[in-house]
Formats: C-alpha cells, sequence, structure tokens
C-alpha cells in the first residue's frame, strides 16, 4: 500500500502499526466528516481557478459515492491505508486516476484532520446538549409525579431541613440544563475554520481562499494566523471534555443519591426491574448497576480529560505527533457520555418513590422554628436560634 508520505523506501511493519496504532478505526467516525471537507476544498480550489470546472465535477461526484459507499458498510479504514486521509485519496485515485490527487493542492492531512474533528465536534456537542436535555426532561416528569412526596434534606449525611422530591429533581434539573448550555459554549473554539493552515505555516505559492471554505462548512469564523491552529489544537477537545466531566459529575451524583434511597436502611425507592440485575449467588437480589456504573463513569470523563491535557502539555509549537493521540480520549469521553445520556431518562422513569418510607424526623423543623421566633417576637436569630437549640437539648 502506498501512503500519501511514501517516497519509495520500505516500512518496517513495527513501525507501521506502533506509528498508526488505534488510528485507522477512530477515523471511521470523521469519514463522513472528511468528505464532507474535501468536496469544500475542492469547490475553494476551482473557485480560486486552481482547478478545473470538469476535475471539481469528477472529484465531488467521487467523493460522495465513496462517502455513501463507507456509509452502507461496503469499505473501512484499514491499517494499511493508516489513517482516514490516506484512506480517502487512495480511494479517490483509484476512483478518478490522477485526477484524485489534485485535491491534495493547498493542504496538509494536519489541517485536513482538524476540520473533520471539528465538524464531528460541532454534531457530538449538539447530541451531548439533546441528550442531557432529555434527561432534565424525565426528572421533571419525576418531580411532577411525585410532587406530593416529602424528602428530608441532608447536610452532613443527617436530616437538616424538609424537602421534597419534586425540589430534589427539580435541582439536578436545573444544573443538567446548566451543563447543556457549558457544552453549548465549546462552540467558540470549534467553529473556527482550520483549513488553508496546513502543516502550520499556510500554503506559499499556492493563491487559496480560507475563506471560501469557512462559508461553505459553515464555521464561524477562520482562524488566524495560520501558526495559531496548531497551538489551539487540544483546547477545543478539552473544553468539550470538562463540560463533559461537569455534566457526568452531576449525573453521578444523581444516581449517589437514588443508589442511597434503595438501600434497605433508607427503602425510599424502588427501581424498575427492567433496570436492575440479579445476583448468581443471592436469590433474593436485585442490583441497581445501572446506577452504580453511572457514578462510575464520572470518574472514566475524568481520566479522559486528564488524558487529553497530559498530551498536549509542555508541547513545542508546530505539529507534533503526538496530538493524533487526542483522538482517544476524546471519543471514549464523548461516547460514555452520550451512552450514559440515553438509558438515563427511561431508567428515572422507572423510579417510584415509597412515600410510606419517608420519615422526617421531628428535628428537621428546628431552622425553620428559630426564623419563626425571632420574627414573632422581634429578637435577633441568633438569640432565638439558642432558645430552640436547648428545646432539643433537653429532650
Amino acid at each position: 500500500m502506498t501512503r500519501l508520505w511514501d517516497k519509495g523506501q520500505p516500512l518496517d511493519q513495527r513501525v507501521l502499526e506502533f506509528t498508526a496504532g488505534e488510528d485507522h478505526a477512530l477515523d471511521e467516525r470523521l469519514v463522513a466528516y472528511d468528505v464532507r471537507a474535501s468536496i469544500a476544498h475542492a469547490e475553494m480550489l476551482h473557485e480560486c481557478k486552481l482547478l478545473a470546472a470538469q476535475d471539481l465535477a469528477v472529484i465531488r461526484d467521487a467523493l460522495n459515492e465513496i462517502g455513501a459507499a463507507h456509509r452502507n458498510g461496503e469499505w473501512r479504514v484499514t491499517l494499511d491505508q493508516e489513517d482516514g486521509q490516506t484512506a480517502l485519496e487512495s480511494l479517490l485515485t483509484t476512483r478518478i486516476g490522477a485526477t484524485g490527487g489534485r485535491l491534495h493542492l493547498g493542504r496538509s492531512r494536519n489541517d485536513q484532520v482538524l476540520a473533520a474533528i471539528r465538524l464531528y465536534l460541532r454534531d457530538a456537542v449538539e447530541d451531548l446538549r439533546a441528550g442531557a436535555s432529555g434527561v432534565a426532561d424525565a426528572l421533571d416528569a419525576l418531580a411532577k409525579r411525585e410532587q406530593a412526596t416529602p424528602l428530608p434534606g441532608y447536610t452532613h449525611m443527617q436530616q437538616a431541613m424538609p424537602s421534597s422530591v419534586q425540589l430534589w429533581a427539580a435541582g439536578f434539573a436545573a444544573e443538567i440544563r446548566d451543563d447543556a448550555e457549558g457544552l453549548r459554549l465549546t462552540h467558540r473554539r470549534i467553529s473556527r475554520n482550520p483549513l488553508g493552515s496546513a502543516a502550520g505555516y499556510g500554503t506559499p505559492n499556492v493563491p487559496i481562499s480560507r475563506e471560501e471554505t469557512r462559508e461553505r462548512l459553515a464555521f464561524a469564523a477562520t482562524q488566524e494566523p495560520v501558526t495559531a491552529v496548531q497551538l489551539s489544537r487540544g483546547k477545543a477537545e478539552a473544553q468539550v471534555l470538562f463540560e463533559v466531566c461537569l455534566l457526568m459529575q452531576d449525573l453521578a451524583r444523581l444516581a449517589s443519591d437514588l443508589l442511597l434511597f434503595y438501600t434497605q436502611e433508607f427503602a425510599f425507592v424502588d427501581l424498575a426491574d427492567a433496570f436492575t440485575t440479579g445476583s448468581s449467588i443471592m436469590p433474593q437480589k436485585r442490583n441497581p448497576d445501572v446506577f452504580e456504573l453511572i457514578r462510575g463513569r464520572s470518574a472514566s470523563a475524568q481520566a479522559c480529560l486528564h488524558e487529553a491535557f497530559g498530551i498536549v502539555a509542555k508541547l513545542p509549537s508546530g505539529y507534533q505527533r503526538d496530538l493524533q493521540l487526542l483522538k482517544a480520549p476524546l471519543f471514549r469521553g464523548i461516547d460514555l457520555c452520550q451512552q450514559t445520556l440515553d438509558i438515563l431518562p427511561a431508567a428515572l422513569e422507572g423510579v417510584r418513590f415509597r412515600k410510606e418510607n419517608i420519615r422526617l424526623d421531628p428535628s428537621i423543623h428546628a431552622a425553620a422554628d428559630a426564623n419563626a421566633l425571632a420574627v414573632k417576637e422581634g429578637i435577633p436569630f441568633r438569640e432565638a436560634y439558642r432558645r430552640v437549640a436547648e428545646k432539643f437539648r433537653n429532650r
């Protein structure tokens, strides 16, 4: 297999396996975006009179056919192809001959893959936002279902003040919607056009138009100067993973509450049988595995963020091969979050609070009693606090 950078010397197979690694498999999700960006690049070359109309038509048709074949499962990126960019160009030149080689004028694999990643992230972030909204809606439905159910409010793991299931669920719904807004804000870094920066220093002697590809791909801005493009790598990825971490942390805290409420000692909730599992040894057990894994996956999300930070830390300017390794934690973090968001609404639908088991300790009204006493007698709150505390001390 001839790779894009081959100059005739043989490559040790071990080097290919080490340097390509899992990149060919990871690039599967980027093929459709690479096709789209490649068509935009070809159309820009034509507008700049660097590609004949006939060549553009042939390239565009072939790219669309190759993209459709990939969607239909007719081909996959292989290790021998090294990555999705090599696979796409190789298939293109096999299909249309030397005309396919004209497409790479004015670009590098560096700006090519980054354009595909940013187009992918634009969609992935919107999918995550939609998933977060779905979880918040499920919590709204739970709050409405259980609006008459009281619930102790806890501080320091002790009953502190009266609350309700409605208030508990609404608090999580509000924070998860805030997480969705945080994800929306990642578009600021995602929506910058990297095409035309090539390997990081532009395209000497090739009069391309970066504005053309920006418009065709609906990026909000063109990233300038070209040297900033490689310096920016890892930032959008880390920002998305950071927002994923915040969202997963909220989901983990929600799961942690439900796991506590599901214990025999609390017995505040029932979970649907379809969303619990059995024990291989204890016949009586129904295990809340879904919520346990949601709780645990918050740690996995944090690991993805730390990995992304670690890859970029202290890199010199310009492109470095280390940057290839960003894809794995980025995709893994997005996937684990999306899978969690996909299952959680249905799991929440099966949650039922057992009102008969929920007992509020009489002391839970102490703060309200102190407030009422201070207002009624016109005394300082600290005096009212002392009097109420004395009552409980004498019980």
